[in-house]
């Protein structure tokens, strides 16, 4: 990065300098990152971040590369393998398995035993195997129900806390000639977050965690509850027509013409919606409806950071992963202007925003099951691409089912062993 970008951002990084301590001197050399941040607002927290970074060491540059986030899932090993960057973006738990036992992460759990990334205690489990931590992470956010709140009053629906209700307010938006869900399951993964969802409501989050260890069969009668439950909606035309010709994006505009009602989705959609002329007097959120007499698990998936395993400049990465941790830096780019989140430093201030409270207070009151990664991050990786390409096969052709089932449970058998 050329030093002449840097006075732009000398005021800001001064402040965050002081504020974050000694860590923010003598860093020398090159620090390269890899991000996967590639949407156009994490792009431009990334950009920021580097760019206040490189300005804070004068004799730092900081040269970041950006690449498509569902590229990065395919380029991650041969990127930690050749000529590795010092810093990656990620993923929480399981996700980052592979490459710590593959020895491409480097292990700092120094870090946390030294105090060096302080108030991160509570979400050092995640970033924890076999003892050790091999990362941090700088987000995390609620799943859950968005709907058009303006549509729910015209109907004269409210938010349903169970599953029966919320089919009854699904009959009624199908009879008002709209469709109750937005999905775009093209990218595999949404169809990932509705079994999630179905699958902790109807058998509990530790039933749901047992069958992500491959400790369940996919044929067990639990698991076709599940599915039994889903089709429900499905046969009733709940969803989008076409839905497997649209990423996560496309179907969006449903939502906001006002074809569909609703969208299972993570916060991180909300930018796009309100960028759409989408107000937030015509938004609101809901957390998932009880299904069955189980405590209430939730997905929260959280984004790390990680030092490559053969990094050069290990001090400035280090650094980095202070910084991007620090209390005032995790309550900026979480914010409403940024990646409109929750932070993980337990000091960091919540967004006074709408969605991000309602997440906030969702995950610290009524998550009493427990706190999920997502379907392709809970599930090791093969098995997470085997097993999403059944669930979206199953919201199309829901009586391939018998088919998918034992197609799954080869796969488990085999990726399990």
């Amino acid at each position: 990065m050329s030093k002449t970008l840097r006075a732009s951002f000398a005021a800001t990084a001064l402040i965050a300098g002081v504020a974050s301590g000694a860590w923010a001197e003598g860093l020398s050399g090159t620090l390269r990152i890899i991000s996967d941040m590639s949407n156009p607002g994490p792009r431009a927290v990334m950009n920021k971040l580097a760019s206040e970074f490189d300005a804070m060491h004068p004799d730092l540059t900081v040269e970041l590369e950006v690449v498509d986030r569902e590229a990065w899932k395919s380029q991650i090993r041969n990127a930690l393998s050749a000529n590795p960057p010092d810093v990656v973006n990620w993923y929480a738990a399981n996700r980052m398995s592979p490459y710590v036992n593959a020895g491409l992460f480097m292990d700092i759990s120094d870090m946390y035993a030294n105090g060096d990334l302080p108030g991160l205690d509570a979400v050092k489990g995640a970033m924890t195997i076999d003892g050790k931590q091999w990362g941090v992470p700088y987000t995390y956010y609620q799943w859950g129900i968005y709907y058009r709140e303006d549509i729910f009053n015209e109907l004269g629906l409210s938010e349903p806390t169970t599953f029966e209700e919320e089919i009854a307010n699904c009959e009624k938006v199908i009879a008002s000639g709209r469709k109750c869900y937005a999905i775009g399951s093209k990218f595999l993964w949404t169809a990932g977050g509705w079994f999630d969802y179905l699958n902790m409501r109807t058998n509990g989050f530790d039933f749901h965690m047992q069958l992500a260890r491959g400790e369940v069969a996919w044929t067990d009668e639990r698991v076709r509850e599940t599915f039994a439950n889903w089709r429900r909606l499905i046969d009733m035309g709940a969803y989008i027509d076409d839905h497997q010709s649209y990423n996560w994006q496309d179907a969006l505009t449903f939502v906001v013409n006002g074809e569909a009602t609703a969208y299972l989705i993570g916060n991180f959609a909300i930018p796009h919606l309100r960028s759409s002329g989408v107000t937030d007097d015509q938004l609101d959120f809901y957390q998932f409806p009880k299904i069955a007499d189980v405590a209430m698990g939730e997905d929260a998936p959280t984004d790390t950071f990680h030092i490559a395993s053969g990094a050069e400049n290990v001090e400035a990465a280090k650094a980095f992963l202070q910084y991007v941790t620090s209390t005032d830096v995790q309550t900026d780019i979480n914010g409403p202007d940024g990646l409109g989140q929750l932070p993980i430093n337990a000091s960091a201030s919540v967004a006074d925003d709408e969605f991000i409270v309602q997440g906030f207070d969702m995950l610290s009151n009524n998550a009493t099951g427990g706190i999920a990664q997502f379907f392709d991050r809970d599930f090791p990786a093969e098995m997470a691409a085997i097993g999403m390409e059944g669930l979206q096969e199953f919201m199309v052709f829901p009586d391939h089912l018998e088919d998918i089932l034992n197609r799954l449970e080869s796969a488990r058998e085999r990726i399990y062993k």
